[in-house]
């Protein structure tokens, strides 16, 4: 199990390095004085900038944690059940549309599948087997869902937003 969850982990990693060319950011480094490091939100006294970069990032979450609660439904699954709906809250309303989209889909089809084990395991009691089942059914729903959400949030074009502080005067 955790085998996958490395693999989805270490292609994310590796595809991201191979198309964007990206040296290692060193604080040293003449590479890292020359262009400065695009993960660093510029701030100043009245506006910050969230870097298309971070809303990707944030946008993958929510897939992410879907992913792995299906592939490790115990006990990682019911973690996620509780911390899907801090993910939810904090990134439902970020200042990128699209991430709040993203979050949004991830959250509906993981709410949908959660409200359908259920009420279909209110009937199963402590057979195994019957959960088995119910988590095989729900994990090949959820995991190719969650992979095709993935590769579009890769795919799409991620443009910067410029947030204005709300204490600027």
């Amino acid at each position: 199990m955790w085998q996958a969850a490395k693999i989805l982990l270490y292609f994310e990693l590796f595809s991201k390095a191979i198309t964007e060319n990206e040296a290692i950011n060193m604080p040293d480094t003449q590479a890292n004085k020359d262009q400065p490091n695009k993960d660093l939100p510029i701030k100043d006294q009245h506006s910050r900038i969230i870097t298309g970069r971070q809303a990707q990032k944030t946008a993958r979450l929510f897939s992410y944690g879907n992913l792995i609660s299906m592939i490790i439904p115990f006990p990682l699954g019911i973690f996620w059940f509780g911390a899907s709906m801090v993910v939810y809250a904090m990134n439902r309303h970020h200042p990128n549309p699209r991430v709040g989209y993203y979050t949004q889909q991830g959250a509906y089809q993981f709410y949908a599948i959660l409200g359908f084990v259920v009420v279909v395991a209110t009937f199963f009691g402590t057979e195994l087997v019957y959960w088995l089942i119910t988590w095989g059914i729900s994990a090949a729903i959820l995991i190719p869902l969650n992979v095709y959400s993935l590769m579009k949030i890769n795919k799409e074009q991620w443009q910067d937003v410029t947030v204005e502080n709300e204490d600027a005067e």
